[in-house]
């Protein structure tokens, strides 16, 4: 039996395992490892710890699908919009821009409910919480050791975590990259931001004519959503949330500070924007080092060792 193993929960690899188990005919044994806890990745949806309704995007806010990729990846999107899992985006967001063509589309149940499709499609048995630190080749398979439990063989290895760290990686895994492959897989860089959520009571009401806003004039906030509005979803059975997007030149310059500091100043210069915002009844802060790629490759994300 084939075993093949992916590396990374986010958008990347839950696709690449699902278009695995479609193109391998045979038996196969598909895993998939990921450092977090969850599923998602740069698309994960965090969930109020006193109501697992009450849920917030803190990555990816909505899908933008431009006129080349209706038609590249048509069959993605009527699947996608199928099954429910996204839905025409018609919630207003002040300061988007819309090129001619463009559609725009939100997820109802959060969009991490995109990786989660695809994982399920994939019949992957899924880890969580696996790092993994080292790969090796042992009698023509790859041995994949993490920070926790004994190593593990696979015939297969794909590999779609950020660039940094699959340079990170020790082992004989070194040795199959070559210097033109390493030197690219340098050059990618990417953003660094940190996002917030807020989850308020039900009953309570966020009185603004937007459902989104960019905002352009103030230095460490960049985009604020009221997700729930974004994805026409109200209810009397949970409250509201709300998400907080930093900019860029914030995100860096606070990258090694803690969660609880950058909360603090995120919330002073929300208190400006939006005066009078009541307490949130729970809050969760998540710092993205690699948030989007600002110098990417054609499938930077994804490396293939066979």
């Amino acid at each position: 039996m084939l075993r093949v193993l992916v590396v990374g929960a986010g958008l990347t690899g839950s696709l690449c395992a699902a278009l695995l188990r479609k193109a391998i005919a045979g038996p196969l044994y598909l895993a998939l490892w990921d450092r977090a806890g969850d599923a998602g990745g740069r698309m994960i949806t965090a969930k109020s710890p006193h109501n697992p309704r009450c849920t917030a995007d803190l990555g990816a806010q909505y899908i933008t699908r431009t006129p080349h990729y209706a038609k590249k990846h048509r069959e993605f999107y009527e699947e996608l919009l199928a099954h429910g899992i996204l839905e025409p985006l018609t919630s207003p967001i002040e300061g988007m821009k819309v090129q001619e063509g463009d559609s725009n589309f939100v997820a109802p149940q959060g969009i991490s409910s995109i990786v989660k499709h695809y994982l399920k499609k994939s019949g992957a048995e899924i880890f969580f919480k696996q790092c993994v630190t080292q790969i090796n080749l042992r009698n023509n398979k790859w041995e994949v050791s993490k920070e926790t439990g004994s190593p593990e063989q696979f015939d297969l290895v794909v590999l779609t975590m950020p660039a940094p760290q699959i340079l990170e990686l020790q082992g004989d895994i070194v040795n199959f990259i070559s210097e033109f492959q390493r030197q690219q897989l340098a050059s990618v860089s990417y953003s660094s931001r940190y996002a917030l959520g807020l989850f308020y009571e039900a009953g309570m009401k966020i009185d603004v004519p937007w459902a989104g806003q960019y905002i352009s004039s103030n230095p460490c906030i960049r985009f604020i959503s009221i997700d729930n509005k974004k994805r026409n979803i109200e209810s009397s059975e949970f409250g509201p949330s709300l998400v907080i997007h930093t900019t860029v030149p914030f995100g860096v310059t606070h990258l090694e500070r803690s969660e609880e500091d950058v909360q603090e100043l995120i919330s002073q210069q929300l208190e400006a924007i939006l005066p009078g915002l009541p307490q949130p009844v729970a809050t969760k802060c998540r710092k993205w080092r690699y948030s989007q790629g600002t110098r990417n490759l054609e499938q930077e994300e994804m490396m293939e060792f066979v």
